[in-house]
């Protein structure tokens, strides 16, 4: 199983407001992570910035594909635009992959 994470950031003020709509995370969009071989999905925050993990049953290539086709994901990120900042890879559509330095299993 592979893993990917990715980072962004909160916009001022905006933490309670991104906190409620992750709670009410549209069940289309849950769908479309579940189809991409996504699950253990979580994300984090210190102050503004976000790092979120999750693992990727079927590869990161396929879950990254398969967001990058969705127009699910595209309203999804339209819908948070306003609350945070995230840079999009251009090739994949899918947040930058940070590099792993250690893993401890």
């Amino acid at each position: 199983m592979e893993r990917f994470a990715w980072k962004a950031t909160v916009k001022d003020g905006m933490l309670d407001e991104y906190k409620r709509r992750h709670d009410n995370i549209w069940a289309e969009l849950k769908k479309v992570l579940k189809d991409a071989g996504i699950c253990n999905y979580t994300i984090w925050n210190v102050g503004n910035e976000l790092f979120g993990y999750f693992e990727c049953e079927k590869g990161i290539e396929f879950a990254e594909k398969t967001q990058a086709a969705s127009p699910v994901v595209d309203k999804w990120n339209e819908y948070m635009r306003d609350v945070m900042t995230m840079e999009l890879d251009p090739v994949t559509g899918a947040q930058p992959k940070m590099k792993q330095v250690f893993f401890l299993e």
